[in-house]
């Protein structure tokens, strides 16, 4: 019997990491806000490491449409974190950035996410998760390449 595909074995896996990360990721954005969609939480966690970014930059990296992102801000937005600012170089422009409540809220999710994932990779030796770091991101940079062919 021949061994199955390694493509089938990513993707099965694959899947089940997103399932199981989609159920994670719905109990920490809760963390941050009460009323906070799941996807949500990656837009505002982005944001913070990259103040002053603008929506149509935050759109191309994460591959999704521009009213997409506009709707996830204007939620951040009514939600109180996120602010946003004119472009001092382009005044059609905005500039965005969490706004303190957003980062107090950001910094207490990361801390249960980060729990989390310790939890959950305990057992794992150091050089396995430095490994696992590499291959993902490297896995990452093959994804969204793929997506902008």
């Amino acid at each position: 019997m021949d061994a199955e595909d390694p493509i089938r074995q990513v993707e099965r896996e694959l899947g089940m990491l997103l399932r199981r990360a989609h159920a994670a990721s719905t109990a920490i954005a809760r963390k941050v806000h009460p009323d906070l969609e799941p996807g949500v939480y990656a837009t505002l966690a982005y944001i913070s490491r990259r103040p002053g970014v603008r929506a149509s930059v935050v759109a191309d990296d994460f591959g999704i449409g521009r009213a997409t992102i506009s709707r996830q801000l204007a939620r951040l937005t009514d939600l109180g974190l996120v602010e946003r600012r004119p472009d001092p170089d382009d005044q059609r422009g905005q500039l965005l950035a969490l706004t303190p409540e957003g980062t107090e809220r950001l910094d207490r999710a990361r801390g249960a996410r980060g729990g989390f994932l310790r939890e959950a990779l305990d057992l794992w030796e150091e050089d396995e998760l430095r490994h696992l770091a590499a291959q993902l991101a490297r896995l990452n940079a093959a994804v969204a390449a793929s997506v902008r062919r």
